[in-house]
């Protein structure tokens, strides 16, 4: 059973501090709550020798390559979001990409909106996915439903590893998503699932 995990991807989306921390006016508030399952997702992800997949925005300082309805945070005057090099970039405390995990920068909702993701799964022969990160009506909803028309048998959402706005909003996404099949354990339920 093991060996099944290897064909398995944590994908860690957007777990940066521009996203998390109280400073940042895009913080979500629900994202410090998550911290510590993301953080055992990921350790119970390299214990069962799991691709891991960082998920990060790291965007052109002038806003030349993020949506129309965020290029108002690049102006002389706001905080710009996600840059490259920028201490909102970083991954909030407690996460640390190692040299075999796999960084990926979007610029977009979805990981494989515009991106190489499908390729590296494929090259890894990976077939299933384990998403954790923020947040759950955006970017986790829209790599969700990507991988599931791209076919991946088996795609899950760790319920507690991932946060919205508000609970409402976060379930009614979860809903959403199992019923086009997607998994939604807890990370208790997930970290005793066997492969």
């Amino acid at each position: 059973m093991a060996e099944d995990w290897k064909h398995t991807a944590l994908l860690v989306i957007d777990m940066q501090k521009d996203f998390i921390e109280d400073w940042s006016p895009v913080a979500l508030k629900a994202g410090k709550d998550i911290v510590p399952n993301v953080v055992k997702a990921v350790e119970i992800a390299r214990e069962r020798g799991m691709l891991i997949v960082w998920v990060v925005r790291e965007n052109d300082p002038l806003g030349r390559d993020v949506e129309l309805f965020r290029r108002h945070y690049y102006t002389e005057r706001k905080i710009k979001i996600g840059c490259k090099g920028s201490e909102g970039a970083a991954l909030v405390d407690g996460l640390v990409i190692k040299e075999e995990d796999y960084k990926l920068v979007k610029t977009r909702f979805s990981a494989f909106f515009a991106t190489h993701l499908h390729s590296v799964l494929q090259a890894a022969a990976i077939h299933n996915l384990v998403i954790t990160g923020i947040q759950t009506p955006n970017c986790i909803r829209q790599t969700v439903f990507d991988a599931v028309s791209l076919d991946y048998p088996k795609v899950s959402v760790i319920v507690d590893a991932t946060a919205a706005a508000t609970p409402d909003v976060h379930q009614a996404n979860l809903f959403d998503m199992e019923n086009v099949g997607v998994a939604t354990p807890t990370l208790q339920e997930w970290s005793e699932a066997k492969a």
